[in-house]
């Protein structure tokens, strides 16, 4: 079976149904939330998109009460599992040509979904068209399993698992080739609560507002602060700007009716590696930390420079610890709301080692914001995942990707957190190759088509090679 001269045969309505799909604005909304749409309209809109699509195709399709939903082929006992998600984290700002308007441009398709994860959903739901459509035969049942709350809390995974079978293994096409079998645990973290000043003494400035970041899985790529106060504009405004100059920092500083606004500009990138973005509410703290400031605002930026700043491993928070397997412990300082005199808010995405602790980390965590005022109110756990390197599914996989690419099918670990750990026994493969380019969760995100193409080819393969 040529796997790559099938591909090539359907790549020009792949590319068509992928633009439509990524047209689809499926951001969690829960203002348009009803029943059987518990994640919004949008994210309706495109899990209905998709199993549209397989009824038209032929193939048995499934709606689990708008949590997720399937499209099924073949027949047998037995169920092998391909999992993908319909939703997308907010776009952002500073995109080339707009994120939900898809772009091919010198051989890449750009739109906000194109890699995590509509783009290789797409590529999987071709994939077992491939396998349907060429009447190989199988011996076990396959279900592109769709998933609608990835980006947030996995409450689409729990619902579907809870009115629906197991597979006995399975992939998600939603990280890195080769094959990843270890991911690290996750915990989110919110903290609410009144900051507790530090000192009362006077001030120049008053810190009014505080806030940045959409979601605790992405670094925060836009930071803003309001001021009111008696002190020199011009001087607070000639300091700010000194600073982000001396530091190559986009942002600004301008006066207002009965304020100065202060806006710091980042680079946004997924939560997993956030020592690789620029996250602006971190560099806003450090602007912050020069201007005499109220003494509730001024233990709030203390207490964002104390813990987080500069401290994407944990240090500062008495967290760091690594093994082998996974590496580092990280931290994603993802959202911040402070107003004054109101409750202030802040997220934290702790991805650790397979020898973590939750409950202990869950403690130093505590016992660092308390002082402020902050307090742990809600808390999103996934715990370590690992698949055993001898598993069946570790070895058809990567004989399927060393025969098809001819390089060999490094094991890999990741701190990112992926529908693998959904399954009892599954691995995360693909789209990313080695050596290429990371842009999930940024902006101008995007997936080169050749190998869109090629992950198809893989994808093809495997499922007929793990359910035949």
């Amino acid at each position: 079976m040529n796997w790559k001269q099938e591909v090539e045969s359907r790549k020009e309505q792949m590319i068509a149904d992928l633009k439509d799909f990524l047209t689809i604005e499926s951001t969690l909304d829960l203002s348009t939330a009803e029943v059987n749409k518990p994640f919004g309209k949008k994210v309706d809109d495109a899990l209905q998109y998709m199993l549209d699509l397989g009824g038209k195709d032929g193939f048995h399709t499934k709606n689990v009460d708008g949590y997720a939903g399937h499209i099924e082929y073949g027949t047998g006992d037995e169920l092998i599992g391909v999992l993908a998600h319909v939703d997308v984290v907010p776009a952002g700002d500073g995109w080339t040509s707009p994120p939900f308007s898809p772009e091919v441009r010198t051989g890449k398709l750009y739109a906000r979904g194109a890699i995590d994860d509509k783009g290789p959903g797409m590529a999987a739901y071709y994939a077992l068209k491939i396998v349907k459509e060429s009447g190989l035969p199988l011996s076990k049942r396959v279900r592109l399993i769709l998933g609608t709350d990835e980006e947030t809390n996995w409450r689409c995974m729990k619902h579907y698992f809870s009115k629906e079978d197991m597979p006995s293994m399975g992939f998600t096409p939603d990280a890195d080739f080769p094959i990843i079998t270890a991911e690290k645990g996750l915990l989110d973290i919110l903290l609410t609560g009144a900051i507790i000043p530090t000192n009362i003494s006077d001030s120049t400035w008053v810190l009014e507002q505080f806030e940045g970041g959409q979601r605790v899985n992405m670094v925060p790529d836009v930071a803003i602060c309001k001021l009111t106060g008696e002190g020199d504009v011009f001087d607070l405004k000639e300091k700010v700007q000194d600073i982000l100059l001396q530091n190559r920092i986009q942002g600004y500083a301008e006066e207002a009716d009965d304020h100065v606004k202060i806006c710091v500009h980042g680079r946004a990138y997924h939560g997993s590696e956030p020592e690789k973005g620029l996250n602006a509410v971190l560099e806003l703290a450090k602007i912050l930390a020069t201007i005499d400031l109220d003494s509730a605002g001024s233990a709030y930026v203390e207490m964002i420079n104390r813990f987080l700043t500069d401290s994407f491993f944990g240090e500062k928070m008495g967290l760091s610890q690594a093994d082998d397997v996974v590496g580092k412990l990280t931290v994603n300082a993802g959202v911040f709301q402070y107003a004054k005199n109101e409750e202030s808010k802040l997220q934290l995405n702790i991805r650790y080692p397979l020898s973590g602790d939750k409950n202990a980390i869950l403690s130093k965590v505590d016992e660092c914001f308390q002082s402020y005022g902050l307090k742990i109110v809600d808390v999103d756990h996934k715990a370590a995942h690992y698949c055993e390197p001898d598993h069946p599914l570790v070895k058809t996989l990567s004989s399927v990707y060393e025969e098809q690419t001819g390089k060999k099918a490094e094991l890999l670990a990741i701190g990112g957190g992926t529908y693998a750990r959904a399954l009892d026994v599954g691995v995360a493969f693909g789209p990313l190759f080695p050596g290429k380019e990371e842009t999930a969760h940024q902006k101008d995100e995007f997936i080169e088509l050749d190998d869109l193409f090629q992950a198809t080819a893989l994808y093809a393969q495997a499922i007929y090679e793990l359910a035949k």
